[in-house]
């Protein structure tokens, strides 16, 4: 059976993903590598390894390098930006848990729990309530939303018709921190009454079975 045009085009891009997938991994396992290394490895054209390489370099996944020879010209290689390493899997969450269990299981240091999170607060608000100074609500409310993007929250904002502001947050970097030390959303929280200087109430809450985190401004 004949493919259609798009469904070649559509298998070509899911080909040329899991090419590239295989690519950063080996950069991962084996580091800087040549064009000549790797299509050994994957059986492909220098040219088809060199266009793969000029896609990931536009994603910021790849960086390349000129590597000077003895003699004649230098050579082109491969390795991974910092920013790559955020694609291969991480256990932060289970790092962070295990250190917060470890103080909830002793009384002496359980109550360095709520101090912990406190200090966090403490870090953001003195690093962010700059960026609000002689703003108005509104453009703090949009300053917020930046922050907490920047942050990996997908946070948006609604302006509603009495001139409040509803925020929402579909994602959460620390849920399954959250999830168990409520701490977090209680100094979360607080952060944005102390950034805003108005009231601001939580309605719905991703760590406790919510669909996303919605706050109430103003």
């Amino acid at each position: 059976m004949k493919m259609s045009s798009d469904a070649v085009v559509k298998a070509a891009s899911r080909g040329d993903q899991s090419t590239r997938e295989r690519i950063l991994m080996l950069l991962k396992t084996g580091g800087r590598m040549h064009a000549g290394d790797l299509s050994s490895e994957l059986g492909l054209t220098e040219m088809a390894i060199r266009r793969h390489m000029y896609a990931l370099e536009s994603e910021g996944s790849v960086l390349i390098v000129s590597v000077r020879q003895a003699m004649g010209r230098p050579l082109h290689a491969y390795e991974l930006t910092a920013e790559a390493d955020e694609l291969f899997p991480k256990n932060y969450h289970l790092l962070a848990l295990d250190l917060l269990d470890e103080l909830a299981d002793d009384p002496d240091t359980a109550v360095l729990i709520d101090r912990m999170f406190e200090g966090r607060k403490k870090k953001l608000l003195d690093r962010y309530e700059p960026r609000m100074a002689g703003k108005s609500l509104e453009q703090k409310v949009s300053e917020l939303v930046a922050i907490q993007n920047a942050g990996g929250y997908m946070a948006e904002v609604e302006t509603q018709t009495d001139g409040s502001y509803m925020l929402y947050e579909y994602n959460c970097p620390i849920a399954q921190v959250a999830g168990k030390y409520l701490q977090a959303c209680t100094c979360e929280l607080s952060l944005f009454k102390s950034l805003l200087d108005v009231p601001v109430e939580r309605t719905e809450c991703l760590a406790k079975g919510g669909g996303k985190c919605s706050y109430r401004i103003g």
